[in-house]
Parts: structure tokens; sequence; C-alpha cells
């Protein structure tokens, strides 16, 4: 066997282990989420479901947080549109976390039909878009010559 095959298979199995271990990483860190829809179609199908760790996302009902006076707790309802049901979390309440806020919680369906969640993400699009350009908004407005130069 030549020095030359020797490297190239020496290569293709480093490759093939770097390939098989990236998979296996992203196989088992890759997280998938489910729609309250899913969830209940879950619970409906297997009962044993109620009290499995699983991330659901959702949009957060308009009117339904209600907030413990201690501030560290909060309920809330969520739906996907065909399925509502309440959440429960307690610890650091984000910021972005307002009504119709897209969430995505991670806790445990309890056998009473509400989510206790042990992490609460929100997201909030619109917070982070640019503020909008006073020239293109108000009509007849100019820029002063100074702006206008540094946007051209």
């Amino acid at each position: 066997m030549t020095p030359r095959s020797k490297f190239l298979i020496g290569g293709a199995l480093i490759l093939g282990a770097a390939a098989y271990l990236m998979t296996s990483a992203i196989r088992s860190t890759g997280v998938y989420y489910l729609t309250p829809q899913e969830l209940a179609g879950r619970v409906a199908a297997d009962p044993s479901f109620v009290g499995t760790g699983v991330k659901v996302g959702a949009r957060v009902v308009p009117g339904s947080i209600a907030r413990e006076p201690g501030g560290r707790e909060v309920s809330f309802r969520v739906s996907d549109g065909a399925r509502t049901f309440p959440v429960v979390y307690r610890g650091v309440i984000p910021d972005t976390f307002t009504d119709s806020a897209d969430v995505i919680v991670d806790g445990r369906m309890g056998p009473d039909g509400t989510f206790r969640a042990t992490t609460l993400l929100a997201k909030c699009a619109s917070r982070y878009e640019n503020a909008p350009d006073k020239y293109r908004t108000t009509p007849g407005y100019q820029r002063p010559a100074a702006v206008a130069a540094r946007h051209v």
C-alpha cells in the first residue's frame, strides 16, 4: 500500500468520524417545540405524556396575564389559534413579555391541564425594528444638509 493510499484512507476515516459526531450532536441538542394543538394531540393519544418535559411555542392570549403580588410568578394563557391552555411560570419575567407576544415555554403539562413552565422566552421582533425616518413619514419634510450627507 502506498503512502498516498494510507493518507486518503486515514483522511476518509477522520472525515467520517467528524460527520458522525456532528450529526449525533445536532440530533441530541436540536430542539423542536410543539404547538398547543400538537401537545393536546400527544396528551390525548398517550396520557403518560403528562409530566414529560417539553417546549411549547405559542402566542400569549391578550388580557390573560396575571402577575402575583411578589412579581416573580405569572400566570397566563397561550394559544396557537386552535387550542388554548393556561401556563404558570415562576422566575424572572422577560421585559418583552406582553399581551400577544410570541413565547416559548419549557416545562411539563400537569394532570389538571395547566402547563408548569420552568423557562419563559418571549419574542417581540417589532420592538427591535428601526425607527422610521422623518423624511419618509412626514410630508414636505426635508433632511438637514448634514444628516442628508451621512445617509447618502
